[in-house]
């Protein structure tokens, strides 16, 4: 069970106890809402009633609790850079899936996870923002509901940078650029630059260019939309090497494609630190660039 605590400060008092439990703990409605329920609320070791009026030197306490696990565990080698309570940061192997689904057996992350933090009791798997099968690198996984909240919040902030190595066939047009093409849905689970589509922007730089026609990219996500940089690459005439929906599969990247999460910055969900995770472009990317 995970307990935040809040002690109640002179200028804090008379505030209502749920606009503390917002506030300074960052909790959602929903998640509040769920901790009155079962009792989860807690001023100086009582159940409280979230209307309450607190006072200074108070100690307000949410008790934040996961339902049991019904996941397989499937032992696969991951590389966690952070672990704590309310977090995990991973570098994800591909091709691996993030997630298990009905459609998707136990060989995912969400199952390696599991068992590579010695399947706790109460795990519950919740990816904030996930990586395609195909694509390898930093992802986060919030392991209470309390930090997925919170970290779901940051997305799209200034705090929340993601930026990706991508080797690309050819070049975009730049060196150095703004990709600003709302993209929508296109046959089964393809995507499309689609004017009608959602805004999506992808920041790029050209770090390398080798003498086999192909690029090194640095790209930056000001948004998330599903198959983002790859979509926009290949709306630059430039798709990213490998990728098998959206350019030309490659026999040298079996069931992957040369995208990589390399570096990923975010404020601690509960501390409010600000973190800085890197990895390396992969061997068998940098292959592809002679």
């Amino acid at each position: 069970m995970r307990r935040l605590t809040h002690a109640v400060t002179p200028p804090e008092e008379g505030r209502r106890l749920d606009g503390l439990l917002r506030g300074a703990l960052g909790l959602s409605a929903h998640r509040i809402s769920s901790l009155k329920f079962r009792g989860g609320i807690l001023l100086d070791g009582a159940p409280a009633h979230t209307d309450a009026r607190v006072r200074a030197g108070q100690v307000i306490e949410a008790l934040l609790e996961d339902a049991p696990a019904d996941i397989a565990p499937y032992a696969l080698p991951l590389r966690i850079l952070y672990r704590d309570e309310d977090l995990a940061v991973v570098d994800k192997p591909a091709p691996l899936p993030s997630i298990h689904s009905a459609r998707q057996d136990a060989h995912t992350l969400e199952n390696a996870l599991f068992a590579a933090l010695d399947c706790p009791e109460r795990f519950v798997y919740r990816p904030v923002s996930r990586l395609d099968k195909g694509t390898s690198g930093l992802m986060p996984v919030a392991l209470t509901a309390h930090a997925h909240d919170r970290l779901q919040r940051q997305l799209h902030t200034a705090d929340y940078v993601r930026e990706y190595l991508a080797v690309v066939e050819g070049c975009p047009p730049e060196l150095e650029g703004v990709c600003a093409a709302p993209i929508g849905r296109a046959e089964g689970v393809r995507r499309c630059v689609d004017p009608a589509g959602r805004p999506a922007v992808t920041h790029y730089r050209v770090l390398r260019r080798s003498d086999n026609g192909r690029s090194l990219l640095r790209l930056r996500l000001e948004t998330g939309r599903t198959h983002q940089i790859r979509v926009h690459m290949q709306f630059l005439g430039c798709p990213v090497a490998g990728d098998y929906l959206y350019g030309t599969p490659l026999e040298a990247l079996p069931g992957r494609f040369a995208l990589h999460s390399a570096q990923l910055q975010f404020a601690h969900p509960v501390t409010g630190q600000m973190m800085n995770f890197e990895s390396q472009l992969p061997e068998a990317l940098e292959a592809l660039l002679g």
